[in-house]
C-alpha cells in the first residue's frame, strides 16, 4: 500500500508500505476513505520533536472495515468507522470514567501511519464506532473531524466547563480552536471569543460561532480580554497551541474561579508556582479522550447539526502528502484532508 513516511524534517515521501495484517484478535484492519494532517504532525516535521528513523506519519482516520479479528464482536466487516488517535479497551476503570486516552492498555494509533491507503487498529471494539449507515460523500470530512480536531476541540470546551451563559476565550485558531469555538457555543456559551490574526480563520471562527476577535497576542491579548469582560478575565478558557506563551495567556485570561482546558500539545510549557497559586484559575486537559464523544458526535454530524468538516480548507490526494505538510506549515492552509483513493497506483 502507499504510506507518507517521515524521513527528516521537512522530508515527507509517499512510499510503499507492508500492507497491514491482523496481528492480535482484538485487531480491525480499515481501508481508509479519508485522513488528514495534523497540527501536531507539524512539530517532528519542523525538527521541533526528534525524528531518530523514518516514521510513518498519521493518526487521524475514517474508513470501512475490511477484515476483524476473531475476538472482534462490536464492529464488522463492511461498516463505516470512525476511530481515535489512541485505541482503548474502552472497559477499564479509567476508561469508564470517561479519559480513554489513558487507557490502561492504550495504544498510540499513530505508530502505524494513518496517512495511508490501509491501517491496522488495535483494540478495535474499544476505539472504533460505527455510523449507522455508510455516510454519503459530503459528510466523510466531517466524521475524519470528528476523529481528532473535533473531539479534542469539544474535549478542551468540556475541562475548561463550558456552559450556558459562559464566556469562553479560545486560545490557538488552528483546527482544534476553530472547533472549540463550535463546540462552546454548542455546549451553550454566550460569549465566545476567537483570539486570532488571520482573517480566513476569523471568518471560519465566526461562522462556527465565534462573537468577537481579538488580534492581540501574549500580554496585550490578555489586557484585551480583561477589557471585553469588564476587568475580570474570561469565565473559561480552552488553550489550543502547546507553548508557553499560549498557556500562560490561557491561565492569566481567566477570572479567578475560572476554568482553563488546554489540549495544545505542550512543549516546554513551565508553570510559575506563585503566580498559579494566587489566580485561583482552575487546570484540566490532555491528551484528549475522543472515545468519549464519538457517540454524540457521531449523532451531531449524522443529523447534520454541525459541520466540523469546514475546518478542511484543502484537500489533496494521498500521493501530494509533501505538499499538504508544506500548505499546513506555511499557514497556507488551515487543515488538509487527504484522499487515499486518489492516489496513484
Amino acid at each position: 500500500m502507499r504510506g507518507a513516511v517521515l524521513h527528516a524534517p521537512g522530508d515527507i515521501r509517499v512510499e510503499e508500505r507492508e500492507d497491514p495484517r491482523i496481528g492480535a484478535p482484538t485487531d480491525a484492519i480499515i481501508r481508509l476513505s479519508a485522513t488528514c494532517v495534523c497540527g501536531s504532525d507539524l512539530w517532528p516535521y519542523r525538527g521541533i520533536d526528534k525524528v531518530a528513523e523514518p516514521a510513518p506519519m498519521g493518526h487521524e482516520y475514517v474508513g470501512i472495515v475490511e477484515e476483524v479479528g476473531s475476538a472482534v464482536r462490536n464492529v464488522r466487516k463492511g461498516q463505516f468507522v470512525v476511530g481515535s488517535f489512541f485505541a482503548s479497551d474502552n472497559t477499564c476503570d479509567i476508561c469508564r470514567a470517561g479519559y480513554q486516552s489513558s487507557c490502561v492498555r492504550r495504544v498510540g494509533v499513530g505508530a502505524n501511519g494513518a496517512q495511508a491507503e490501509y491501517l491496522r487498529v488495535p483494540l478495535a471494539d474499544g476505539t472504533l464506532v460505527a455510523t449507522p449507515d455508510v455516510p454519503p460523500a459530503d459528510l466523510i470530512p466531517s466524521y475524519l473531524a470528528a476523529s481528532d480536531v473535533l473531539g479534542t476541540g469539544w474535549f478542551g470546551a468540556v475541562a475548561a466547563e463550558v456552559g450556558p451563559g459562559k464566556t469562553v476565550a479560545v486560545v490557538g485558531d488552528g483546527a482544534v480552536g476553530l472547533l472549540a469555538v463550535l463546540a462552546a457555543r454548542h455546549l451553550g456559551a454566550e460569549r465566545v471569543i476567537a483570539m486570532s490574526r488571520h482573517e480566513p480563520r476569523q471568518n471560519l471562527a465566526r461562522e462556527f460561532g465565534a462573537t468577537d476577535i481579538v488580534t492581540e497576542r501574549a500580554d496585550d491579548g490578555v489586557a484585551r480580554i480583561k477589557e471585553l469582560t469588564g476587568g475580570l478575565g474570561a469565565d473559561s478558557v480552552i488553550e489550543a497551541v502547546g507553548t508557553q506563551e499560549s498557556m500562560m495567556q490561557a491561565i492569566r485570561a481567566t477570572r479567578p474561579g475560572g476554568h482553563v482546558g488546554y489540549v495544545g500539545v505542550a512543549h516546554d510549557v513551565r508553570l510559575p508556582g506563585d503566580e498559579l497559586f494566587f489566580s485561583h484559575v482552575h487546570l484540566h486537559g490532555g491528551p484528549a479522550p475522543v472515545r468519549r464523544f464519538l457517540p454524540e458526535l457521531i449523532e451531531l454530524i449524522g443529523s447534520r447539526r454541525i459541520d466540523p468538516g469546514k475546518v478542511f480548507d484543502l484537500s489533496l490526494p494521498l500521493d501530494q502528502a509533501a505538499e499538504a505538510y508544506r500548505a499546513m506549515d506555511e499557514r497556507r492552509a488551515i487543515k488538509v484532508l487527504l484522499q487515499p483513493e486518489e492516489s496513484d497506483k
